[in-house]
């Protein structure tokens, strides 16, 4: 009987493997060090103690770093891409910008494809679609025999205005596959059919430059599935908050990249609809970076404005998460200014924070909470041991005696300045981009999110921090939450006044018409498809667009020209609705709904619990007398008041004074801050 669901969040330090019993709803856990070398031997390793007889498996997803890490490290497979003559260096001038534009000794990155491997023949497609001049087939020919000899393991075929008519593209690549058959093969025209040929070219090159190795791991790691007894797909999360199939992850690769990431953000949307709220920020603090994601009205926010390295955009569409340098192993230092800072720099996995033993001297904000209380003496049911005569000396010598600070009061401050940089991180996601904090609740997680979660939300007017059952593997239970999704789109650059509804529509039905194809080679029956159409628009003379929701039928353009107007007065505050608006482009978010299983609920009982231990806990520059609990003592409907602490396997809780808790039906825990 199949009524196991298994998704696996492989981290820098630790994969994380989440079991779900689809007939209880019961999940429980399993943590294994991560193997950088391969990533698939942690997997492996996770299933054999958790375990997990692969043959009563229904569904196994999984969050991978492994493009990310390829983009990352540009540890690539030699690739090559096929350019238009003239238009070789598109992806080296860029936009001809910078991340910094006063550091005039730091450098963009170069592409991930060099010039030498830029290639180009002979061939002309005007901006309307209509072919001026074939593809130079003779010249084709040669420069697939010339990658041949050059052993490319993958190629990009990046024609200027493919995105009309990919004829050409179509033509280049069928003659490379008769010199080279079984090589990947990335399409402009297929990957992202849209204008503005950098962003084109760019996704189009990181796909390209990431496909071998990660076809390779994906085919491996199926293999090694089937030989386990699992006999359905393995599902891969994207960025855009859906999974793939291995048989779309051969054409979009490069979706991959940043899929753990999301993982967390999927999370955090649906703990927060469970819990009741339609609008919620997702606070993921682990031991090196803070990731935040923001839900409104239900719906994570999505962004085209992604990537791995300055300069070089993959334009998926993929659930914004900003990510700063803030974790539990951050480092305390003092700047030229004299001032303390907080991070980025990390500690690390190891030697990690002082009190790990390790032989690290500096402060982190690990450090600070031990000394003041918030943290106990191990980790991770005891498998990691803290000394906190380690943490004393390391904030005391980084911190207290530099800066002229009693103990406690400089371990403070490093908690504050942490708070700030991840607060000011919140007000980015937030604030700036016309949102309330005060309209939302705060999802804290990760291993070290439960610790300041409470500290944000008071800083920001937050009134509500939610902390689910397994903080510290909460992205492996975003893995089992998500269905299969792709995105489309297409250029439909027009007036919107002007433009015809049929002639959206016929945009539109193209679009469905590729979703509803790629869909069924996934093996979804057309009952469980959902398509979502977006159109985006801008008012004339920008060239930045919003994306505006448009009905399953647009018969009014009115109607979609008032939703741009007042999506813009959300977004920038203003609006002009005298003003001419464009429209850019249609999008399609097509989903293969997959059969979702119900958490576990239990019988709420009001109660009060009993305290397990009391330790004095640092507040203000005040020890209090806090209860301690143990979070598998604490049952539904269960409620106490700050300060107190409530401490498990794979994170640590802090209920800070003038705060109350309670632990509703799923044993998520509400901390309700007061002004």
């Amino acid at each position: 009987m199949k009524n196991t669901r298994v998704a696996v969040d492989v981290g820098g330090t630790f994969t994380d493997v989440c079991i779900m019993d689809e007939t209880t709803g019961a999940i429980r856990i399993e943590k294994t060090s991560s193997t950088p070398d391969d990533p698939m031997q942690a997997i492996l390793n996770g299933i054999e103690q958790g375990g997990i007889d692969l043959s009563t498996v229904s569904m196994f997803s999984h969050g991978t770093t492994v493009a990310t890490n390829a983009l990352i490290t540009r540890n690539l497979a030699r690739t090559a891409m096929i350019c238009t003559e003239g238009f070789r260096d598109v992806v080296e001038i860029r936009r001809a910008n910078k991340e910094d534009l006063w550091d005039t000794y730091k450098d963009v990155a170069k592409p991930y494809i060099p010039r030498r491997d830029r290639l180009v023949v002979k061939e002309c497609v005007d901006a309307d679609g209509t072919v001026l001049e074939p593809l130079d087939e003779e010249g084709a020919l040669s420069v697939a025999h010339i990658l041949k000899k050059r052993n490319v393991a993958s190629v990009a075929i990046c024609f200027m205005n493919s995105y009309t008519n990919g004829a050409n593209e179509e033509r280049m690549r069928e003659i490379l596959l008769s010199v080279m058959p079984d090589i990947p093969v990335s399409v402009s025209s297929q990957v992202l059919p849209e204008i503005f040929e950098h962003e084109r070219f760019s996704t189009t090159m990181a796909n390209a430059a990431v496909s071998p190795s990660v076809v390779d791991y994906v085919e491996r790691l199926e293999g090694k599935l089937s030989d386990g007894g699992y006999e359905r797909d393995l599902l891969l999360l994207h960025t855009g908050g859906g999974v793939m199939t291995p048989a779309s992850v051969k054409d979009f690769a490069a979706r991959l990249a940043g899929s753990g990431i999301a993982a967390g953000a999927i999370a955090s949307r649906f703990i927060g609809n469970l819990c009741g709220f339609e609008n919620s920020i997702g606070f993921d603090m682990g031991g090196t970076s803070t990731d935040v994601s923001l839900v409104y009205e239900g719906k994570s926010r999505v962004t085209k404005d992604w990537y791995i390295e300055y300069g070089y955009p993959i334009r998926f569409p993929s659930i914004e998460v900003l990510t700063i340098g803030a974790g539990g192993g951050s480092l305390a230092w003092k700047d030229e200014g004299g001032s303390l800072r907080n991070g980025p720099q990390s500690a690390g996995a190891f030697p990690g924070p002082a009190c790990y033993k390790n032989g690290n001297k500096v402060a982190t904000n690990t450090d600070a909470n031990v000394v003041l209380g918030r943290l106990g003496t191990s980790l991770a049911g005891g498998k990691i041991t803290l000394d906190p005569d380690l943490a004393e000396t390391a904030v005391r010598e980084s911190v207290a005696e530099p800066f002229g600070m009693e103990l406690h009061e400089a371990a403070e401050a490093v908690v504050a300045v942490a708070n700030a940089n991840m607060a000011n991180a919140v007000r980015l996601l937030s604030i700036s981009r016309g949102y309330d904090p005060r309209d939302f609740a705060l999802v804290a997680f990760g291993g070290a999110g439960a610790l300041h979660g409470a500290a944000i939300a008071r800083e920001l007017s937050i009134p509500t921090v939610i902390v689910p059952p397994n903080p510290g593997v909460t992205s492996a239970l975003g893995c089992l939450l998500v269905d299969i999704q792709h995105d489309f789109s297409e250029s439909f650059m027009a007036a919107a006044a002007t433009t015809k509804p049929a002639d959206i529509e016929a945009a539109f039905s193209r679009l469905e018409a590729l979703a509803a194809e790629r869909l069924s080679h996934e093996g979804v029956v057309p009952k469980d498809i959902l398509m979502q159409r977006t159109v985006e628009m801008m008012y004339q003379g920008q060239w930045r667009s919003l994306a505006v929701a448009a009905p399953s039928e647009v018969t009014d353009i009115d109607v979609l020209i008032d939703g741009f107007h007042s999506e813009h007065e959300r977004e920038f505050n203003y609006r002009r609705d005298d003003a001419p608006v464009s429209i850019f482009r249609v999008g399609l978010a097509a989903t293969g709904m997959v059969p979702k299983a119900e958490l576990q609920t239990h019988k709420i009982e009001k109660n009060t619990p009993t305290t397990d231990a009391m330790r004095d806990v640092w507040f203000g520059g005040k020890a209090f007398p806090a209860m301690v609990f143990e979070r598998d003592n604490l049952s539904a409907g269960a409620t106490f008041e700050g300060p107190a602490i409530v401490e498990q396997f794979d994170s640590t809780i802090v209920i800070p004074p003038n705060t109350t808790a309670e632990v509703d039906t799923y044993k998520n825990i509400l901390i309700r801050v007061q002004e």
